[in-house]
């Protein structure tokens, strides 16, 4: 375990808790990514996002429930390490670190598009580097800090949710978007599932996606103030939220606009709302799908920092990394980490084909691994309870038949992403990727070996890290 000097400390309130939990859950998959998962399932995507929402609500309970019975730094990191040993624990925490200074990479370059939006001649490097320098300079003040900024960040993106889908509703309600508003748009047009239940299962690999960040909320544990109180509330009114922000909202939109007629590759909010006359409400819908590309590298930049962090209290990163601030902000973590974005972001301007191609495969592989190491780390943790006779403060629901439930879930996630073919490099590079990260837990087990093998031939004690 940490030492005092080395520990975190405790900032985040419980409505900083509720509104990243929230925020995890309104990001540019909802803004940007339902695009492409129209047009392969047409209106089921309705559908589509409800049953991966369910089980991205199920992963996140089964996360909760260990976190609220042991709020530690490191997350299921620390889970994984303590109920599958040390290997999983390595595999677990390298696994999210990189995963996430991926998505950094990708939504520092998504927010010069956005920008370009309004400023067409502003170089997409500029906007990228005034994004990095916004959240890693929160990050340095105080744990608080990035609390308070995710809040507002959450702020803005919900209350765009909530008039975008009032303001269609009114829209369809008054016959103020033209003839071809219509809630029969669900249905026509090929019907409502347009490519049949093999359209709907093709989607749900990128839809799943979409729920990626979701777990940022087991991170928070070893900063609440009250995780007893703050998590089990914030995860329980993830499953409603998930269903109002993307099934209402997606509902609402194609409605407003047939399925058929909506470009992959853009934001469909924006386009449909510019297709319907409503240019300024397009201009702030674009805002929003900015201060979202933010949110989420602010969350990125919190998340890593801390998993660098909790993988050096576990033995699994250098010590050195351990080093916190007076203001409990862990500033070796949170360097190391923005230095890993800023060489990623640079591989995506100086080879834009290929090598982001593979970089992003790698992060698809990556996110599957963390959820199935959650629900495996859970079944494991519970388990262990049973075995020693404890009862839990916040058990998730129906166990272990959800866990087994997620992991086929995933296991189908996988064969549909086979199946693809611009994701089967993702599929490819789980194997590559599990072996890469087998060497290099090898290495560093011998390099913690022989570390502690030398003072100890002195006569000399040291402290071996917990798992």
């Amino acid at each position: 375990m940490a030492s005092p000097e080395h520990q975190l400390h405790r900032g985040l309130k419980s409505r900083h808790i509720q509104l990243i939990a929230l925020g995890g859950a309104i990001g540019t998959g909802l803004f940007l990514g339902v695009a492409e998962s129209v047009r392969i399932a047409g209106p089921s995507v309705v559908l589509g996002y409800a049953i991966a929402g369910l089980v991205a609500f199920l992963i996140m309970r089964q996360l909760s429930e260990m976190m609220v019975d042991e709020p530690v730094a490191g997350s299921f990191g620390h889970f994984a390490d303590k109920y599958c040993g040390r290997f999983a624990g390595f595999v677990s925490g390298w696994n999210y670190w990189v995963l996430y200074v991926l998505v950094s990479m990708a939504e520092l370059s998504a927010v010069g598009v956005y920008v370009q939006y309004w400023f067409p001649e502003v170089p997409t490097w500029v906007s990228a580097l005034g994004c990095f320098l916004l959240a890693n300079g929160i990050s340095m003040i105080h744990v608080r800090a990035f609390g308070e900024s995710e809040f507002w960040f959450s702020v803005v993106k919900v209350a765009a949710v909530v008039a975008m889908i009032v303001y269609g509703i009114f829209l369809l309600a008054t016959g103020g978007a033209g003839p071809q508003a219509t809630v029969a748009n669900l249905w026509q047009h090929g019907g409502f599932f347009a490519h049949g239940i093999t359209g709907l299962v093709m989607s749900m690999a990128i839809i799943m996606f979409s729920f990626g960040g979701l777990e940022v909320l087991g991170i928070t544990a070893a900063e609440a103030d009250d995780p007893a109180r703050s998590i089990p509330r914030a995860t329980n009114q993830a499953l409603w939220r998930i269903l109002v922000f993307y099934v209402g909202a997606l509902a609402v939109l194609l409605s407003l606009y047939p399925w058929n007629q909506i470009v992959p590759g853009a934001s469909p909010f924006v386009l449909i709302f510019k297709a319907l006359d409503a240019g300024i409400v397009a201009h702030v819908l674009n805002l929003v799908v900015l201060t979202a590309a933010l949110s989420v590298y602010n969350s990125c930049v919190y998340s890593n920092s801390r998993m660098l962090y909790g993988l050096a209290v576990q033995g699994h990163a250098p010590r050195a990394l351990l080093k916190v601030t007076e203001r409990g902000v862990p500033l070796a973590s949170l360097g190391v980490s923005a230095v890993a974005t800023v060489l990623c972001v640079g591989v995506n301007y100086a080879l834009p084909g290929k090598a982001v191609g593979i970089l992003m495969g790698l992060a698809v592989a990556g996110m599957l691994i963390n959820w199935a190491m959650i629900s495996w780390s859970h079944l494991r943790f519970r388990a262990a309870k049973r075995a020693a006779g404890q009862a839990t403060a916040f058990p998730s629901p129906w166990y272990p038949f959800t866990n087994w439930l997620c992991l086929v879930y995933l296991a189908g996630i996988v064969a549909v992403m086979y199946l693809t073919p611009d994701l089967r490099l993702s599929v490819w590079m789980i194997p590559a990727w599990l072996l890469a990260l087998g060497i290099g837990y090898v290495v560093a087990e011998r390099r913690r070996a022989t570390s502690a093998a030398l003072p100890a031939q002195a006569g000399i004690q040291v402290e071996r890290p917990k798992s």
